[in-house]
């Protein structure tokens, strides 16, 4: 089992555990570890075996970040709603590690646009290689999943894995695109904000939900309730992160780095409506002034709009429980329901 799964589970437990959970939520989630770790570890040679492969100094690039781990929370969750209905094997591992080469590309792509110095504790892929090298690397990444994801649908004969696997990433780039573009026109609408959430990653958590449903042979219901669930879990996830921006003393993050890249994060919009003053000075932190981050920030803090923006997540995280009422009982169903109430307890 993988570092990263056993401090994972760790965590999952002990949340469970400090809830109140009844013992038999633990014995479950005990149930779970046995066979989600040999899954992920499967998951993580593929994922170190894709990034090696690749033509040097595109793929040393890739390994820089890949086996420095992550959450994992995207093939994780695949895993899981396959597990629901029984299934697992190499098809499912390897399609887990395939939606997490796709996490993995964008993480690359997107040091590059944001000019990202560190990236999971350590200085960020273009950084070490340069820039025309991450975005290489990243499209590497892209061309392997790809290739994986056509090769499962084929061997499955599932057509729709792939066509929705293209459409997910479809999604991805136009959100990043909309992003972008807010870079240099002002947006501060939550219908751009949510759009662009909604692209850039609520699709790939509801894409590994459903294609995990879709290799277990799911009932089409029981698809669309994994699927919402994933889409949920996304949105949790991305708010939580949010946040963290405005407190990331807790998490190891770099305070502050969505305000200085200029992102428009929900709290920043709601804090935006609350207080017009932030809007001029966004603007010239914007023109160049870095040094304004921190006063923004307590602009927003000031607000009270992380305060909202915790409810809403904590909101949505339940409705992703709810939305697994759809899937059949399972020590896999309860794993995925405590991933969910997770991602609003990093707050804590």
């Amino acid at each position: 089992m993988t570092l990263q799964l056993d401090a994972a589970l760790s965590t999952l437990q002990g949340g469970a555990r400090q809830r109140g959970a009844d013992p038999l939520v633990e014995r479950r989630i005990q149930d779970v570890q046995a066979f989600l770790g040999e899954d992920m570890a499967e998951v993580e040679q593929w994922l170190l075996d894709a990034s090696a492969a690749g033509l040097t100094p595109a793929g040393p690039a890739a390994l820089h970040l890949v086996e420095r781990g992550g959450k994992r929370v995207r093939p994780m969750a695949l895993l899981l709603a396959a597990r629901c209905f029984g299934r697992r094997g190499a098809a499912v591992q390897e399609l887990a590690a395939a939606v997490e080469l796709v996490h993995s590309a964008t993480l690359l792509h997107d040091d590059v646009i944001d000019e990202g110095m560190e990236r999971r504790g350590s200085v960020t892929s273009r950084r070490r290689f340069g820039n025309a090298v991450s975005v290489l690397a990243g499209d590497l990444l892209l061309i392997d999943a790809l290739e994986r994801a056509r090769r499962i649908s084929q061997a499955e004969e599932q057509p729709q894995l792939l066509a929705e696997f293209m459409s997910t990433l479809r999604r991805l780039v136009e959100g990043e695109i909309i992003q972008l573009r807010g870079r240099s026109e002002l947006d501060v609408s939550e219908a751009t904000y949510y759009r662009i959430l909604s692209d850039k990653t609520a699709s790939l958590f509801s894409f590994a939900t459903r294609a995990g449903a879709w290799l277990a042979g799911a009932a089409p219901a029981a698809v669309e309730a994994l699927g919402n669930y994933g889409e949920s879990l996304g949105i949790a996830f991305q708010l939580v992160d949010d946040v963290l921006d405005y407190s990331s003393q807790k998490t190891g993050k770099t305070l502050y780095a969505d305000v200085i890249e200029g992102k428009m994060t929900l709290p920043l919009v709601l804090a935006i409506e609350r207080d017009p003053s932030l809007t001029p000075l966004l603007g010239r932190m914007r023109e160049g002034d870095k040094e304004l981050a921190p006063s923004i920030a307590e602009k927003v803090l000031a607000s009270g709009a992380c305060d909202e923006v915790r409810r809403r997540a904590q909101k949505i995280s339940e409705a992703a429980t709810s939305a697994l009422e759809g899937v059949p009982v399972s020590p896999a169903r309860t794993l995925l329901s405590v991933v969910a109430s997770e991602m609003t307890r990093r707050l804590d």
